[in-house]
């Protein structure tokens, strides 16, 4: 039975899918709604931590990669922010606004995609309409990453795509990347009444904090092509977000560990800013925890232009968080971020999407879906 938009985003809320937990039975829950003669569901596990990818075929095979993907991530972040007015799992109605966690990031946008494709014929397609929902997305974009490393025939997937972030219904064709590391500084444990048998790792720590705030500094004051299109933010941020050491008060600490969040501006690479950070914090062991790259499409893409005049928007729209488009664009796909709901209110408490804007986000994704799918 087809769901209302509402009533189907608020099943969706129902289901805690934070990164700590399984999104299978959410996954399954999607398989089941879509499921019918024409459409091809395949589920692509990841067994090490019980999560998987959605990819769900609508139509006829790709020609020459026409027709469109729908792009989301089935993840949210925790909610155990203080000043939540009710379940964050429970989607509420306040007024002009449905409120729970992952209502505008981005459930918002997957029960409309969801409905729009289960409203479709499959028959009467000229080209697919390929739903890709990943895991994961909120630590590191990891679900997107799989997929592209794991999958073997690019030419399936149409070269159009949206993500369905939530960007207001704007069309954005560049954001940030976000580089995540972590510094492990170590000494030697002893008693803190015998200091001269130790060595403090966390006074090591305190120096490669240091040393980055410098490299912070330094590329505040760095520009790229792109730097103009980022106004609010024109640089290469760095952001030294945790650390965590020592064992008790009396005790050498013999190891500290923090954790850093890069965001580079598309045409980035990671790998120079990461030799960066290893050759200024020689004092600690730098892992990368996670890499999402930054995305860059070209102003004049078919996809950015079709959508950009569906809604009347001139010029260039970006961000400056990092989406599963930084990974898909390597398998040739032309991604816009284009969704309803707004970044602004996703990661706090009683986040939102306004009712017009998601009936406004139905009506446009079902022109799109005829756009291109027909």
């Amino acid at each position: 039975m087809l769901l209302a938009d509402s009533e189907l985003l608020a099943r969706l809320i129902a289901f805690d899918t934070t990164s700590a937990n399984s999104n299978a039975e959410m996954a399954d829950f999607i398989a089941g709604y879509l499921d019918r003669p024409g459409v091809h569901i395949e589920r692509v596990f990841d067994e090490s931590n019980e999560k998987l990818n959605l990819l769900v075929h609508c139509g006829p095979p790709s020609d020459e990669r026409s027709g469109l993907v729908l792009s989301g991530h089935m993840d949210v972040v925790p909610a155990r922010e203080a000043g939540w007015h009710s379940d964050p799992f429970t989607m509420t109605e306040h007024g002009d606004r449905f409120v729970g966690r992952g209502t505008a990031d981005m459930k918002g946008f997957l029960a409309l995609a969801m409905n729009a494709t289960a409203r479709l014929d499959p028959a009467g397609l000229r080209a697919p309409l390929v739903l890709l929902l990943t895991y994961d997305e909120e630590v590191g974009c990891l679900g997107a990453k799989r997929f592209v490393d794991e999958f073997r025939d690019p030419a399936r997937l149409p070269v159009s795509a949206i993500i369905g972030e939530p960007t207001s219904l704007e069309v954005v064709r560049m954001h940030k990347g976000h580089l995540k590391l972590r510094v492990v500084t170590r000494g030697i444990a002893a008693h803190s009444g015998y200091p001269h048998l130790g060595e403090n790792a966390i006074e090591k720590a305190a120096g490669a904090v240091q040393s980055l705030a410098a490299i912070r500094r330094e590329l505040e004051g760095e520009r790229s092509e792109f730097s103009d299109l980022f106004p609010e933010v024109p640089f290469v941020s760095l952001n030294v977000g945790t650390i965590r050491g020592g064992a008790a008060i009396n005790v050498v600490p013999d190891c500290c560990e923090f954790e850093v969040g890069i965001r580079l501006l598309p045409g980035m690479q990671s790998a120079e800013i990461v030799q960066r950070v290893r050759r200024s914090v020689p004092e600690g062991e730098v892992e990368v925890i996670s890499d999402s790259p930054p995305l860059l499409l070209d102003q004049g893409a078919q996809v950015h232009q079709a959508v950009s005049a569906l809604v009347n928007q001139t010029g260039t729209r970006t961000v400056s968080f990092a989406a599963d488009a930084g990974w898909l664009q390597n398998l040739g796909l032309e991604c816009i971020l284009f969704g309803p709901g707004s970044i602004e209110v996703a990661h706090r408490p009683n986040e939102f999407i306004p009712k017009d804007e998601l009936h406004r986000g139905a009506v446009l994704i079902d022109q799109i879906i005829a756009q291109y799918c027909g």
